[in-house]
């Protein structure tokens, strides 16, 4: 591979190229660089960081990796202002050759607005396909930082770790019955579009230069350029992580403002978070101011719709799952909101797929069923699954009877 920079030659020359690529020692080159800078960070050598960082954003591998990524993922086909797709073993080639540090500009995303549950809308920017790429070469040296300083119990767009491990760690900081009583069920305002960017240029240890250029390039909405002045893309591919280490260090804060009397515990999944204590007084009096000033740091502030103190008998609910007490047993179900969400959005497939054949419907239903279904396999869930079921078998049925109207019920059945 040490000559791919020397390719310019014919299209199927490099369609041959690519297909003939060891995946498996990119990820291996990749993965030893990796283990270097994380070791550097561990030894706190700054110096040796930056020149780990170096070699491994000009390594062949990382960026064949890096165009892999952006190009292997659902949104691959959705194209940026430049309408450009890399859809074919020689555009991904071309742009690997093409993914250099000198004379790179960003360019504006492309924002489109998404409708949310409760009827507002969600800005959604969505980069060049060549801007993800970047953005993913540089991710792949940010992240063995990232990895190494981040909070022990914050659990979302991180590798190895999902929402059941957030609900589990719930499980063990509230299970027993000399555990905390009081939670502070938290949510930050916005957290991508506020995040403050001079504190990201002065803390984040990557390259200034191209993380100036992913944060400050702009967007395009309804033909018109505005500058972005704060936050991260949402749609960008280094926008969970930057976000994640910009509240790395908020669960240390909250620790050392409490005492082991407290019995104060701290869960994050990205920007929803939950911390418990003893008693209602020492959250709203100490741990809320501290959290309040560990965020206008970084220009964030805590959402008064969603913030709230709650006891462990009244429940709350965290990562679409319900965490209630009843007689000093802990019970964690599916929440009633992502029940009557789920119930929804399988009702309006079934109902948009009258007159289809039923092995489309099925098609269309079985990804959504078995997602939902895997996501609360790990918790309480029996009651909401025959309650699932037995929806589902009568809108399925209504279905039947609607294409087979001159048909037994048993024949339908």
């Amino acid at each position: 591979m040490t000559g791919v920079e020397k390719l310019t030659g014919a299209t199927s020359y490099l369609e041959k190229h690519w297909k003939s690529i060891d995946w498996k020692k990119m990820q291996s080159e990749v993965r030893r660089l990796q283990m270097g800078i994380a070791k550097a960070v561990t030894e706190k050598k700054w110096n040796k960081v930056k020149s780990l960082q170096w070699i491994l954003t000009h390594s062949v591998s990382v960026k064949l990796l890096a165009v892999r990524r952006v190009t292997s993922r659902k949104g691959a086909r959705t194209p940026g202002v430049d309408g450009i797709i890399w859809n074919t073993p020689a555009k991904k080639m071309r742009a690997v050759l093409a993914l250099k540090r000198r004379g790179y500009k960003a360019l504006p995303l492309r924002r489109v607005l998404i409708r949310k549950r409760n009827g507002k809308f969600r800005p959604l920017g969505i980069p060049c396909l060549s801007d993800r790429a970047m953005q993913a070469l540089y991710l792949l040296s940010l992240e063995p930082v990232s990895e190494t300083l981040a909070d022990p119990n914050s659990y979302g767009f991180r590798m190895y770790r999902a929402c059941r491990d957030a609900i589990a760690q719930c499980f063990c900081a509230l299970t027993k019955k000399t555990s905390s009583k009081w939670i502070l069920e938290a949510d930050i305002k916005a957290c991508f579009d506020w995040i403050n960017h001079d504190w990201l240029l002065a803390n984040i240890p990557m390259d200034n230069q191209i993380l100036r250029q992913c944060l400050k390039c702009g967007f395009v909405q309804n033909r018109k350029l505005f500058p972005t002045t704060d936050g991260t893309p949402q749609g960008g591919v280094a926008s969970p992580t930057l976000a994640n280490m910009t509240l790395d260090g908020l669960e240390k804060v909250i620790k050392a403002a409490s005492s082991r009397k407290h019995k104060v515990n701290f869960v994050r999944y990205a920007d929803d978070f939950i911390v418990t204590a003893s008693t209602k007084e020492h959250l709203e009096a100490v741990i809320l101011p501290a959290i309040k000033a560990f965020l206008s740091e970084r220009g964030l502030t805590i959402s008064d719709e969603k913030t709230r103190i709650v006891h462990i008998e009244q429940g709350f609910d965290f990562l679409g799952q319900n965490v209630r007490k009843y007689k000093n047993t802990l019970i964690i179900k599916p929440a009633k909101d992502n029940l009557q969400a789920f119930k929804e959005k399988v009702k309006s497939i079934i109902k948009q797929g009258r007159g289809w054949k039923a092995e489309s419907l099925i098609d269309k239903l079985n990804p959504v069923i078995r997602g939902w279904a895997n996501y609360h396999r790990n918790i309480q869930s029996y009651q909401a699954f025959c309650e699932i079921h037995d929806i589902i078998n009568n809108a399925l049925f209504k279905w039947a009877k609607r294409g087979h109207s001159n048909k037994t019920q048993k024949w339908i059945r």
